[in-house]
């Protein structure tokens, strides 16, 4: 079973998936016997090292690899190094890559794939830990309003957020510059003051500076479109601050409320690491490899 995009999954298996995350931080321990191997072409820390420490916690092999030391930089396609991978005997593989769609051009694997992002395309196992986060703190997603707010047009995690989101029952509006908003996203898009006031969610979004042209910059973003101190104060008393990180203080959120009472972007990494080691398990349950659990 492959998982590039959230759209992969019925919302049954997005569930089975929470709930196997919810068995693991709870002392279930679960020994796979299995090599994985982390594809990563673009920069990551979060996302790599909690794919390296789900594999740590599950007894799963890792095979090393950075671009800047392997056969890409000879020119190697991402389909030979994949391909070499599978052949030395990986049971999966981990894959960010900057090309959007990039496991299109993979299709003759017998080993899953895992999409750690792929351009500005999707994030699924970002919205998984992202939807176990909300999932412990309300229970349930029906009629949660879960606001999305930032440089939407360039971010996956938008994108994959928005989709499983709205297919599990929340009420999902966007908050974005006007030159950076996706139209093939049919949301409705909503001011800043207002999503505070609305917001049981409220899932604030990196600037992605490196996706942008010079022309394109606001040096006053967080007083016009960001979480400031004085925004918060609108925020209902239950509501709670997201963020997938790294956050840029000071731009889409004020320093001081990344970390506030309020506040779960922590608690959404420390997630992820459950998260992805429930992703490996399913992927290489369907894949025929053998696991032991115990309670």
């Amino acid at each position: 079973m492959n998982l590039l995009s959230i759209q992969d999954l019925s919302n049954e298996q997005i569930y089975r998936i929470l709930d196997d995350a919810h068995a693991i931080q709870h002392n279930r321990e679960l020994a796979l016997n299995a090599t994985g191997a982390l594809l990563f072409y673009e920069p990551s820390t979060r996302t790599k090292m909690s794919f390296e420490m789900a594999c740590m916690n599950s007894g799963v092999n890792l095979l090393s690899f950075t671009p800047e030391t392997s056969s890409v930089i000879k020119g190697e396609s991402l389909y030979d190094t994949v391909k070499t991978m599978e052949a030395l005997g990986a049971n999966f593989v981990v894959i960010r890559h900057k090309q959007e769609k990039y496991f299109e051009k993979l299709r003759n694997l017998s080993i899953p794939i895992i999409n750690a992002g792929d351009g500005t395309g999707e994030h699924p196992t970002q919205s998984l830990l992202d939807l176990h986060t909300i999932r412990q703190e309300f229970g349930s997603f029906h009629n949660l309003n879960v606001v999305i707010s930032g440089d939407i047009i360039h971010s996956r995690v938008a994108r994959s957020n928005a989709y499983a989101l709205d297919r599990l029952g929340a009420n999902v509006l966007l908050v974005s510059k006007p030159e950076w908003r996706d139209s093939s996203l049919p949301f409705d898009y909503i001011e800043m003051d207002e999503a505070c006031k609305v917001a049981d969610v409220l899932m604030l979004l990196r600037v992605q500076k490196e996706r942008h042209s010079l022309g394109n910059q606001d040096e006053n973003y967080l007083e016009n479109y960001g979480l400031t101190l004085q925004r918060e104060k609108l925020m209902k008393p239950s509501s709670i601050i997201m963020h997938p990180a790294p956050v840029n203080r000071g731009v889409e959120i004020d320093s001081s409320l990344v970390e506030c009472e309020r506040s779960r972007i922590f608690k959404q990494m420390k997630n992820g690491v459950a998260i992805r080691q429930a992703v490996i398990q399913v992927c290489l349950q369907k894949g025929g490899i053998i696991y032991d659990i115990t309670h």
